[in-house]
């Protein structure tokens, strides 16, 4: 199959059959916040390194977790038994990606998360698109995630910990929020990482993600700023949030 280079002028993709082995579907056009929601919407996203082309990827079988399936592990239950970390939302949204960017992973050589990323996805922020989940220690973030929140799917971008657990702490608050506010049920995880799978999520057929796709059709995509959601959320279900 070739690779389909994108026209600047306007936010249209390549059939996603017509994909790369890889998952590598296309080349070019820009981040512009309609193209990258179009993208999301068609289970498509942008992945390459700083100073390279735009290059656009979908990927199948995908990895998917299902908000009611996150795995509550019986070490993970003692530590948040236990810990006084703080959790909130969409209050260092771009505190959160720049420490995605900066944090070393054992299967990557250096970072996607450039400038061009970090700007286009602050402004999926601004939006009311973009979110992300922190894990605080006292006033240290130590711990977090991003990703862009539609009708029925939460597209999930990066994550980090800086301490142990505070990325699984960060999944877990996700999982039961989203599922509990806006009834979306599953987060799309783009690619298979053992973390994940630790976590609960399973590869899944391109039939059956395309059936998850086609949900989000015709729905109105989430467009707020969660963090007074989230107090509110977490201060009704108290210290036993997670359960």
């Amino acid at each position: 199959m070739p690779v389909y280079r994108l026209p600047q002028d306007q936010y249209i993709f390549p059939p996603t059959h017509h994909a790369e082995e890889d998952g590598l579907l296309a080349i070019g056009g820009d981040l512009n916040p309609d193209r990258l929601v179009r993208a999301y919407l068609l289970g498509i996203f942008p992945w390459f390194s700083p100073g390279e082309p735009i290059l656009w990827w979908y990927l199948s079988p995908r990895c998917v977790l299902k908000t009611t399936e996150v795995r509550l592990h019986k070490s993970m239950r003692s530590h948040l038994r236990k810990s006084r970390w703080s959790i909130t939302a969409d209050t260092a949204f771009e505190q959160v990606m720049l420490a995605c960017a900066k944090i070393e992973r054992n299967d990557q050589d250096g970072t996607w998360i450039g400038q061009e990323m970090l700007d286009a996805y602050v402004k999926l922020h601004e939006l009311g698109i973009a979110h992300s989940i922190e894990i605080w220690d006292g006033d240290k973030l130590i711990g977090g995630l991003y990703g862009l929140a539609f009708a029925k799917m939460f597209c999930g971008e990066s994550m980090f910990a800086k301490r142990s657990n505070a990325s699984k702490m960060a999944l877990i608050a996700l999982c039961k929020f989203i599922e509990s506010q806006f009834s979306i049920k599953f987060i799309d995880c783009q690619q298979e990482t053992p973390h994940l799978l630790h976590m609960g999520a399973e590869m899944m057929s391109d039939d059956d993600f395309q059936n998850i796709l086609a949900t989000n059709k015709g729905e109105r995509v989430l467009q707020s700023n969660w963090s007074r959601e989230f107090y509110t959320w977490l201060s009704d279900r108290g210290k036993d949030w997670w359960k």
